[in-house]
């Protein structure tokens, strides 16, 4: 597979004082200050439109520019459905594998750069993870996104997801209002999950299906309605609940990460769909339900 096409990083100086080569690598900590001094002398950066040597002070309200050269992503399923389409909005299903946004190597690989390549301008409304399958709705116009984007913001929006999760709760319906905020990894310095310092999270979970598994145990189906909008917010509910999902590499029970090598958030191996999305459309006013159907091994049993 062909490298991208590379891409520009911006950003503005918001105070003076600092060398362009000092302000790399305080604002950018991803990298070290001899790597941008080596970017600097490969001419990758610019300031207000003119190659930085690194020794320049910055004066607020400057453009600093990485143009980082092409680089190999890594590999990603890069197909998606088209579920719902007018003049104001897109609803697309994301197969699971591939990042929504860039981030983490990704760039072209990502579903906003793929549907942008079709429908240019369309923005997305929300975020999946990676390893997260189903619907993300796109704006494609300002007045349909702000309208959206109030919606979301005022839960507006039903959001229902499946979740195949380990083990055979005895509820069959819960509530699992456990706060979400940053806690210690050993590999990332922190990552969201269960902490009683974290802001409010909602979810309501409901069992669809209990299922044995092969060499014992057993593993639930469940449909999880999300009332807030937290990192990773099912994957740390569940898992709260001491049922985490199945394959989870990161979340242990008790929705914090797993005490021996935990995995990274972006990490895949687990079975979630963003399944159902319900909101008025911004332009006829129209109660829409739009449903993605689900994966194999998160399909509901037959009802009737």
């Amino acid at each position: 597979m062909a490298p991208n096409a590379g891409y520009a990083y911006r950003s503005r100086a918001q105070r003076g004082g600092l060398s362009v080569l000092a302000y790399l690598a305080a604002t950018f900590r991803h990298s070290a200050a001899d790597v941008w001094a080596q970017r600097l002398a490969a001419g990758e950066v610019e300031v207000d439109g003119r190659r930085a040597a690194g020794d320049e002070v910055l004066r607020p309200g400057q453009e600093v520019v990485w143009h980082r050269p092409p680089w190999q992503e890594p590999a990603a399923p890069l197909d998606f459905g088209v579920h719902f389409e007018d003049a104001s909005l897109l609803a697309v299903t994301k197969p699971p594998g591939l990042p929504t946004l860039p981030g983490g190597g990704f760039y072209e690989h990502t579903l906003l750069h793929q549907v942008r390549a079709r429908f240019p301008g369309a923005s997305p409304l929300h975020r999946l993870g990676r390893g997260t399958s189903g619907l993300v709705l796109f704006a494609r116009g300002g007045a349909a996104g702000a309208a959206l984007s109030a919606a979301w913001r005022e839960r507006g929006v039903g959001k229902t997801y499946l979740a195949l999760v380990a083990g055979r709760p005895a509820w069959n319906t819960l509530e699992i209002t456990a706060p979400i905020g940053p806690v210690a990894h050993p590999r990332l310095g922190e990552v969201y999950a269960a902490s009683p310092a974290g802001k409010p999270a909602h979810s309501a979970a409901r069992v669809l299906e209990r299922r044995r598994r092969a060499g014992g145990g057993g593993e639930t189906l469940l449909a999880v309605d999300i009332h807030t909008g937290r990192p990773h917010q099912i994957r740390i509910h569940t898992a709260w609940a001491g049922f985490p999902l199945v394959g989870d590499p990161l979340y242990a029970p008790g929705g914090g990460p797993l005490p021996e090598l935990p995995g990274l958030p972006g990490d895949g191996g687990y079975l979630l769909h963003a399944w159902r999305l319900g909101f008025r459309h911004p332009v006829s006013g129209e109660r829409l339900t739009l449903e993605a159907p689900p994966p194999p091994g998160l399909r509901p049993p037959p009802t009737g």
